[in-house]
């Protein structure tokens, strides 16, 4: 007996998750193919190696789960209650991604993901097998919230949605359930194009296509070691992460915003200065470090973020 669609999603609304769908579990579905042309494309930068292992199986989620029939897909709001950076441009504010503010977001999911399955695991006589991610396996998160009437995928690459914007985690659990499918999105972008126009290393090659070479996220985030010299002076004041190209979509304007007290800001990233952040010890970064999405960077990678920013405010005038 399958589980009754709008019951799976009050379900996952109830575990803290903000929107559920579902899409098949197929390899025929349109988007999923673009991601080989893209590695092909060197997009992809320094992940190029650990993506490619993995390239097969992102382009087929049987692959992943052999049973599968079914992707559940989660939406989680975690905008919070504080200016875009693009409002903030004081020249000595340490600018980190508003998805790394608060807790771990691939804890809290993953946990709210293993009473989602628990529940439906109540819910049917039918044994089944039930695989979950929250941004840390080899599917394409974002083709399958399409599929699954989330939100479409946007000129910036970010899945957007028309009634909480952008700032969203996603989570995936491929099950061997057949549950009945939701209807695609449509894509509402438009002729705008203030996402490509904004991005401050032209990063966004064209709608919907990003080079990660190009990318301050990338560089903050997933590269190792010292910035070329043409990078660290185009990271500006970023310490972990970009939100520029989401913060000047018109869909993130009046996007509502989360009481959720796990992506608040904590205290040590909140509205801190580049000088406030270096000054801090290594034991003091890494307590900072603990339980945060950040922690991805590594203390070495923050330090060097840090170094960075401080160099690109002085050559500014903007050091205090």
């Amino acid at each position: 007996m399958s589980i009754p669609s709008e019951r799976l999603k009050a379900q996952a609304v109830a575990v803290g998750f903000d929107a559920c769908g579902v899409a098949p579990a197929s390899a025929e579905l349109q988007e999923l193919s673009f991601f080989a042309t893209w590695l092909e494309r060197g997009y992809a930068a320094g992940m190029t190696p650990w993506l490619a292992r993995t390239a097969d199986k992102r382009l087929d989620p049987h692959l992943v789960l052999p049973t599968a029939q079914s992707v559940i897909v989660t939406a989680t709001n975690y905008n919070t209650d504080r200016p875009f950076s693009i409002d903030c441009r004081d020249g000595v504010r340490a600018q980190i991604a508003r998805y790394a503010w608060g807790e771990d977001y691939h804890r809290v999911l993953a946990s709210r993901h293993e009473a989602l399955i628990a529940w439906m695991r109540e819910q049917t006589t039918e044994s089944f097998d039930a695989l979950s991610y929250v941004d840390t396996g080899p599917v394409q998160e974002r083709v399958f919230a399409l599929h699954a009437g989330i939100g479409w995928i946007g000129k910036n690459c970010c899945l957007i949605s028309d009634e909480v914007g952008s700032f969203v985690f996603l989570g995936v659990i491929l099950t061997s359930l057949p549950l009945p499918f939701d209807t695609p999105a449509f894509d509402l972008c438009g002729t705008c194009t203030r996402c490509l126009e904004a991005c401050p290393t032209q990063a966004l090659v064209s709608p919907g296509v990003l080079d990660a070479n190009r990318c301050i996220s990338y560089w903050t985030i997933e590269h190792r070691g010292d910035f070329p010299p043409d990078v660290a002076s185009r990271i500006g004041s970023h310490v972990y992460g970009c939100d520029i190209c989401q913060e000047v979509c018109p869909w993130n304007a009046h996007a509502p915003t989360s009481s959720d007290p796990a992506w608040q800001p904590r205290a040590a990233w909140d509205f801190r200065s580049i000088t406030d952040l270096r000054g801090r010890s290594d034991e003091e970064l890494r307590e900072d470090l603990n339980a945060s999405a950040m922690k991805r960077a590594k203390l070495e990678g923050i330090r060097r973020n840090l170094a960075a920013a401080a160099q690109n405010a002085e050559r500014r005038g903007a050091a205090p």
